[in-house]
């Protein structure tokens, strides 16, 4: 499980930055960077989900014992 966390975190991070890269930034929300702007926030929430997760887990294990 944990080796799979952190790949989800690094796929995360990863789309994160090409998402970046690909927003036009004298117009960000016109319509040809509007997929990556959606794309780049769900990214970045994934990532903030997948971290939640992790300090859950140690939360919880840390309660166990």
């Amino acid at each position: 499980m944990r080796i799979t966390l952190s790949i989800f975190i690094f796929l995360s991070i990863i789309l994160f930055i090409f998402n970046l890269t690909k927003i036009n930034w004298q117009s960000p929300l016109s319509a040809e960077s509007t997929v990556a702007v959606i794309g780049s926030i769900a990214s970045a929430s994934s990532f903030l989900l997948l971290v939640i997760l992790i300090l859950s887990k140690k939360i919880s294990e840390k309660i166990k014992k």
